[in-house]
């Protein structure tokens, strides 16, 4: 069904047309009508599906004209992710008077506040900054009609429901109020139980599924020759653009580092960078000044960066919904990727989860022309043979070429 059939407003449909769009994605299909029609709505879905414009093109389509006080509200984990939902809401609502406040720390205060004084309808913040304007009385909440909770699960695993809760404390008992989350944990069920009215929940695809379009492999190695692996392999891939995630923001300044002495235009992206460093890093990487882009989990989830060919974790993510999350950046919208990791010893029992997880065996590569020092993980399939496996993981076996922890079965 087109756009045209849910009830939007003149000027925002003139401004969906603008931006080229013709048919809803499947979670828009679902949620548009829903907001339309005063629900509340839990929505879930993978990234790249078109969440945005799922809650605003109808919250914008019910604002009408222009009002001196905040009436929508979007509570973003990052300053990225903020940034990048303001620019979307501004082009969706470019043919209204409706104007816009985005709110978010490692910038000054003097912009934010002239928005806000000229009088926002709407608010994109971070919780800890928009806590700073309340807290300065540079803000006031009791206009608000249309709350969104976006990323919700980023927000709980950086700390931020807290700060949520008395935000949330603040705008008006009688609203509609949105959560997108791409998992619901037990304390995001608790906040949906507080915050939320007979909510319709919508989840689009399953959470552990991976695009089809992205093809896995592992590469195991020594620990010692993890940097050497991966310079030999931007080396020998044929590729566009490239994401190497690290599991930590020190360890994608020393990688980020390496790969520029090795002559490669890399860009560095996390939380500790200055927010002119972070938003020169993602405009030079989407614009091709940069080939590759090293970055923690930060830009896993919910930042448009289209045309990865491929992703390479240089460290194991620790959780598997992560695993989902990083090679989500590559073979996008019906595209081809490859989604690389390397392997050490010590991350056996990550591996074994995101393969649980995604029920799915990955195969393990070596390089060719790449002289391998030993590590254990190359006895896999002699130890398939034998049925056992030299490893750290006790009593662990192996059946062809993958690994199978004690008492598990497949």
């Amino acid at each position: 069904m087109p756009f045209t059939t849910y009830g939007l407003s003149a000027p925002i449909l003139e401004g969906i047309r603008a931006m080229g769009y013709t048919t809803p994605t499947p979670i828009q299909a679902r949620a548009i009508p829903l907001i339309m029609a005063g629900r509340d709505v839990i929505g879930s879905a993978q990234t790249g599906t078109g969440k945005t414009a799922a809650f605003s093109l109808p919250i914008l389509s019910q604002m009408g004209a222009h009002q001196p006080n905040p009436r929508f509200m979007v509570l973003e984990p990052t300053r990225e992710l903020a940034a990048q939902v303001e620019t979307a809401i501004h082009d969706f609502a470019r043919f209204t008077d409706l104007k816009t406040a985005v709110l978010y720390g490692g910038v000054g205060y003097g912009k934010q506040m002239d928005s806000l004084q000229a009088g926002a309808d709407i608010i994109i913040a971070t919780p800890g900054r928009l806590l700073d304007h309340l807290e300065r009385g540079t803000c006031k909440l009791n206009h608000i009609k249309y709350l969104v909770l976006d990323e919700a699960d980023r927000m709980l695993d950086m700390g931020f429901l807290p700060d949520v809760r008395r935000i949330v404390e603040k705008c008006p008992k009688e609203r509609l109020t949105s959560l997108f989350s791409a998992t619901i944990p037990p304390q995001i069920e608790t906040l949906i139980q507080w915050t939320m009215t007979n909510p319709e929940t919508i989840e689009i695809g399953a959470r552990r599924s991976v695009a089809e379009t992205v093809s896995h492999a592992l590469y195991p190695v020594a620990e010692a020759q993890k940097t050497d692996l991966l310079l030999a392999l931007l080396e020998k891939t044929n590729y566009d653009s490239v994401i190497v995630f690290c599991r930590t923001k020190h360890g994608a300044d020393q990688i980020g580092s390496l790969l520029k002495r090795n002559n490669h235009a890399a860009a560095i992206l996390h939380s500790n960078r200055t927010q002119g460093e972070r938003e020169e890093a993602l405009l030079g990487f989407r614009q091709g000044k940069y080939e590759v882009l090293v970055a923690t989990d930060i830009a896993s989830r919910g930042l448009d960066i289209a045309d990865v060919s491929h992703v390479i974790n240089f460290d194991v993510p620790q959780h598997p919904e992560d695993y989902i999350h990083r090679i989500g950046r590559t073979g996008r919208a019906e595209a081809s990727g490859d989604a690389l990791t390397l392997m050490v010893a010590g991350d056996a029992a990550e591996v074994f989860a995101i393969e649980r997880f995604i029920a799915r065996k990955i195969p393990r590569n070596k390089l060719d022309n790449f002289t391998y020092t030993y590590t254990a993980l190359f006895e896999e399939e002699k130890a398939g043979a034998k049925g056992t496996f030299p490893g750290k993981v006790r009593g662990a076996r192996i059946r062809g070429g993958y690994f199978f922890a004690p008492g598990r079965r497949r």
